[in-house]
């Protein structure tokens, strides 16, 4: 059983984040005991993780909450919400793709253009 503090440092996110996840149900708050301070199992460590990792992977609060509801035990649910965060990333990339083709043009325009400023003009338009 860990105190707060030390769940965070742990972890590596601050007493803040872990009482938003408490919030987001994401977590769950113990009870105060009638003396001292709350004490987290050691297991909300591991939860933290997780959700850090599943963050780093793309994946919202929301959708980890329901990640985390799912478990290992349905893993055709997780899989189709995996394939759909799949879907959104790669679409992304092809939107990043575009803006970075574009971004790169104007730029090339730049060192042509005397007069006036392309990146700005086509902000204008």
């Amino acid at each position: 059983m860990l105190s707060i503090g030390k769940i965070a440092k742990a972890a590596g996110v601050n007493v803040e984040t872990i009482r938003y996840y408490e919030r987001k149900g994401l977590i769950i708050q113990p009870k105060t005991p009638r003396q001292g301070h709350r004490l987290y199992p050691t297991d909300t460590l591991q939860t933290i993780a997780f959700i850090k990792r599943a963050q780093e992977l793309g994946f919202t609060l929301l959708e980890i909450e329901s990640l985390i509801q799912l478990g290992s035990s349905d893993c055709i649910s997780v899989q189709t919400l995996a394939q759909s965060k799949l879907e959104l990333i790669r679409n992304k990339i092809v939107d990043l793709n575009r803006l970075e083709a574009n971004l790169s043009r104007l730029l090339e325009q730049c060192s042509i253009s005397n007069l006036t400023c392309p990146i700005v003009d086509s902000f204008k338009s």
